[in-house]
């Protein structure tokens, strides 16, 4: 038979008084040890720290801004869409240099207040300034995925339906991010795209025209790799790095380039790994479940031994 629920609703639907209690000292406890294994007594309290929900719809307005009559909202036309853009970036932008300003909070916490709204007032005004060249490459990588694509019906459905492309629009607004000063709001942008299509694309990597993700999931692309224009990569694709150097305290040396550089026109099939600062030379393919960790000259086809396969006329189980 079913648990029965006491009469009282109260006991039905709310926890006990003394368990959740306890569960929140435990909490503090637990808080107060990282802090100060962090040596950070206080996380900058009225300042915060920027918010990956807020930052989520940010960026969705920032899409919209971006291609209004296919992101914006259904009731759009060509006569209002400039209006439409327009309060956007109104709404959208005010609140990015908010979440800016709290990251600088927490880097240049050297810096005086008005120093930081100056600063994080400069980052999304030159962010704002690139959003018309944002827009201009991005329509490149969609031509790329329509070009390479023969299930793709119109460049409309690649916009609306393929993750490739969600990732690549928060790539190109994140990567302009990183590049003006604020890596952690870029970051986070990042991880929002990597949780919605499977795509995890660092915003330090550098990223040219025409770039085409087939599929996409579980593509990794590392901080300092380096892809040229006219780039195709499949699913499961990993642009990684093979070491990590360290100082003589034995502590990783941050920013050092240590991924691979993909120069224009190079095909990677699914599940190739490519690891190291190498250099993929233009107009190579790179064959799927290639482990590659060494250069390879121009027009090169890279590939695995063919792997045998016996195909039995009867089930060998039956």
């Amino acid at each position: 038979m079913p648990a029965t629920c006491p009469k009282q609703r109260d006991d039905c639907e709310t926890p006990q008084a003394d368990t959740a209690s306890e569960a929140t000292a435990a909490l503090r406890s637990v808080r107060d040890e990282w802090r100060q294994a962090q040596a950070r007594h206080a996380e900058y309290g009225a300042n915060g720290f920027p918010s990956r929900h807020t930052i989520a719809r940010i960026i969705d307005s920032l899409s919209s801004a971006l291609y209004p009559l296919r992101l914006g909202p259904p009731e759009l036309t060509p006569d209002n869409e400039d209006a439409f853009v327009k309060a956007s970036l109104e709404s959208a932008l005010p609140l990015l240099t908010a979440q800016v300003r709290m990251e600088l909070s927490y880097s240049e916490a050297q810096l005086a207040d008005d120093e930081r709204d100056v600063t994080a007032r400069q980052i999304i005004d030159a962010l704002a300034s690139r959003l018309a060249n944002v827009r201009r490459v991005l329509d490149t990588d969609l031509e790329a995925a329509y070009a390479g694509d023969p299930a793709a019906r119109s460049v409309d459905e690649v916009l609306l339906c393929y993750p490739c492309v969600t990732a690549v629009i928060h790539h190109r607004i994140a990567h302009e991010l990183y590049h003006l000063g604020a890596p952690l709001v870029a970051r986070i942008i990042a991880e929002i795209a990597h949780s919605r299509t499977g795509i995890d694309i660092h915003p330090g990597a550098s990223i040219g025209e025409s770039f085409f993700i087939d599929h996409g999931t579980g593509v990794v692309i590392g901080q300092t790799a380096i892809i040229g224009s006219r780039v195709r990569i499949y699913q499961a694709v990993t642009l990684g790095a093979r070491s990590f150097p360290t100082d003589e305290r034995g502590n990783l040396i941050k920013d050092e380039p240590r991924h691979p550089i993909i120069e224009d026109d190079v095909t990677i099939y699914s599940g190739a790994t490519i690891l190291g600062r190498i250099t993929i030379g233009k107009g190579s393919t790179i064959g799927g479940n290639v482990w590659l960790t060494r250069s390879v000259p121009p027009g090169s086809q890279v590939r695995q031994h063919q792997a045998s396969v016996d195909i039995s006329p009867t089930d060998p189980f039956d």
